[in-house]
């Protein structure tokens, strides 16, 4: 693993970490428990914490250069989602996950999306839906540049902008806790997936400005909804020692 996870990793102090230790600090519209459950995640997905590991809350403190209460929300925060849980004289762990169990997260997920969505475009002002067209147009660059990690950036900012024009804390809180970020990433690489990803916000976009909210629900939720091939195609993606 690099210095930090990239979206911490303008708070790498030079000398402070072993190139396989990650900090962490709160980047813009965060708070440090939430960047730190990011960071976990994709440790977690791409191999650097193992399924049966400890999550230990000093050792992770010490790690990420912060103090306990940070790393005590984000590991709630990871067993909320399934990718961690809690064993009687173990503490906090690693978890192994079942293709089903993935596959629930991610219809969970959609489902959360799809009623954002539909919120939207009942309550979404003029000026939110600019933003979302704002980012939208910073998507097709990256898409036309060929860069899929700011692509994958510059969606968590579309998607953010979607739930904050729902008007609706918690909705917006829940389903920002389910984000799944390691594994939305991994999907952005499938073949034609930013592609699609284009189109299918294009679509969201649409039927939150005409008001159609159930137009807007179904769009969202097939947008974060794996089927087919791409499912299959993601599954492959996962190394083997994460699945059950």
């Amino acid at each position: 693993m690099d210095c930090c996870d990239p979206t911490l990793a303008h708070r790498c102090r030079r000398g402070a970490v072993t190139p396989s230790t990650p900090t962490a600090t709160p980047t813009r519209g965060t708070t440090l428990a939430q960047d730190l459950r990011d960071a976990l995640q994709r440790m977690i997905v791409e191999g650097d914490l193992t399924p049966g590991e400890r999550l230990d809350e000093t050792v992770l403190a010490k790690r990420f250069s912060v103090s306990r209460t940070p790393v005590r929300e984000a590991l709630k925060a990871l067993v909320a989602t399934g990718l961690a849980e809690v064993k009687p004289r173990q503490g906090t762990t690693v978890s192994t996950l079942s293709i089903p169990t993935l596959i629930e997260m991610f219809e969970l997920m959609s489902a959360l999306e799809g009623l954002c969505a539909r919120l939207a475009a009942r309550r979404a002002t003029g000026e939110e839906t600019h933003a979302m067209h704002a980012v939208h147009a910073r998507l097709i660059e990256a898409y036309e540049r060929n860069d899929p990690e700011a692509f994958y950036a510059i969606n968590a900012e579309f998607h953010d902008l979607l739930y904050a024009a729902a008007h609706t804390h918690f909705l917006a809180s829940q389903t920002i806790a389910l984000r799944l970020a390691p594994y939305r990433r991994k999907v952005t690489y499938l073949p034609d997936r930013m592609r699609d990803t284009l189109k299918e916000h294009a679509t969201i976009l649409a039927a939150i400005e005409d008001g159609n909210s159930e137009r807007a629900q179904q769009a969202a939720s097939e947008h974060v909804r794996l089927l087919g091939d791409h499912l299959s195609d993601f599954i492959s993606t996962i190394p083997p020692e994460l699945l059950t």
